[in-house]
C-alpha cells in the first residue's frame, strides 16, 4: 500500500508541475499577443460616454498595473513577465490558503477522535 501511495504522490506533483509549466508558457507567450483594443467594461464606457469620468486605481502604481512589468523597456516582454508574476502569485496564494485549509481540517480530526 505504501507503493502505492508513493506513486500517487509522484503522479500529483508530476500534474502539478507539468499544470504550472503550462500555465506560466502561456502566461509569458500568449498574453502579449491579447488585443489592445477596449473589452467587456471598457469598451461599455466607451460606447456609453461614461469613460471620461475615469480615475486612477489606488493601485496604477504597482509594478504590474496595466498588464505590465514596470522598469522593463520592451511591451511584449513586460507584458509575458506580469503574466508569469500574476500566475506565480495565484499559485502562492491558492496553495497557502490550501495548506491553511487541510491543517485546520486535520487538527479538527485530531481533536474530535
Amino acid at each position: 500500500m505504501a507503493a502505492r501511495v508513493g506513486r500517487r504522490q509522484v503522479g500529483f506533483a508530476a500534474f502539478l508541475v507539468a499544470g504550472l509549466a503550462v500555465a506560466f508558457a502561456l502566461a509569458f507567450f500568449v498574453s502579449p499577443e491579447a488585443s489592445s483594443k477596449p473589452d467587456g467594461l471598457d469598451k461599455v464606457a466607451i460606447d456609453q460616454g461614461f469613460d471620461r469620468t475615469e480615475t486612477d486605481h489606488r493601485l496604477d502604481g504597482s509594478p504590474t498595473a496595466g498588464y505590465a512589468l514596470r522598469g522593463v523597456g520592451d511591451d511584449r516582454l513586460a507584458t509575458g513577465l506580469a503574466g508569469v508574476v500574476g500566475v506565480a502569485v495565484t499559485f502562492l496564494l491558492a496553495g497557502g490558503l490550501t495548506l491553511v485549509v487541510r491543517r485546520r481540517a486535520a487538527r479538527r480530526e485530531i481533536a474530535g477522535a
